[in-house]
């Protein structure tokens, strides 16, 4: 069983060696590639203002920020929660300099957040699928057709279900599969000859073919895989 969290933060600027810090923090749960609903999500007070530039990215304020909890108070449910699971990040390094710089913060000693978890970027993922293109979340959610149209501003609860979505599409694809594998005389691997039961011959064996509503769902199926170029994990 694959336990994995699509993760994202909001910040009040762009580097926590200049003193910014988490304001908000999302996060979706994915076990063997089905969302679980189990989400983590916290907006938090910073003690400090918001950048202009990063309230016009978010939108979030810190008169809104005035009365949520400070990280001190929600880090040990947060460790809890991502302990042992692969993270899933878009720009991993920014969100898990700010988490690192937050628990080195604490009076309780905390690990990097690497100690407690692993971490996938899909950035580092879609550059490799797509080297020399733009590939932003925005950008990602055009390529496989996913509607972002509700995300007017960025929010990090949002974001992690948009990231899930692209996330499932990016590994989404079908490589040829060989159950069991083969051998050089192409007997099946791990049966002999003597423990192969043959079907007998002259059955009159029924014939049911797809509906349409099952053709159409096929056909889906198969654009989806396309748009995966050929990249796919298996859950």
């Amino acid at each position: 069983m694959t336990r994995q969290i699509i993760l994202d933060t909001e910040t009040t600027g762009l580097d926590p060696k200049e003193g910014h810090r988490i304001i908000e923090i999302g996060c979706v749960e994915m076990i063997s590639r089905r969302l679980t609903g189990n989400n983590f999500h916290f907006y938090l007070q910073p003690d400090r203002e918001i950048d202009a530039e990063a309230v016009q990215v978010h939108g979030i304020t810190n008169d809104f920020l005035a009365d949520k909890p400070r990280f001190k108070e929600i880090a040990a449910d947060l460790i809890a929660y991502l302990n042992g699971a692969e993270l899933i990040i878009h720009n991993a390094p920014f969100d898990i300099g700010f988490l690192n710089h937050e628990l080195s913060q604490l009076s309780e000693p905390y690990q990097a957040i690497t100690d407690y978890c692993t971490v996938a970027d899909t950035l580092v993922m879609a550059r490799q699928l797509y080297p020399g293109q733009r590939n932003s979340l925005d950008a990602l959610c055009k390529r496989y057709e996913i509607d972002n149209g509700h995300r007017t501003l960025h929010g990090a609860l949002l974001d992690a279900e948009i990231l899930a979505d692209v996330y499932l599409a990016m590994t989404g694809g079908q490589v040829s599969l060989q159950l069991g594998g083969e051998l050089d005389d192409g007997r099946a691997a791990g049966h002999s000859a003597a423990s192969i039961r043959r079907v007998a011959t002259g059955l009159n064996l029924p014939v049911i073919s797809a509906n349409a509503e099952e053709l159409a769902a096929h056909t889906e199926r198969l654009a989806a895989i396309q748009k995966s170029a050929g990249k796919c994990l298996w859950g």
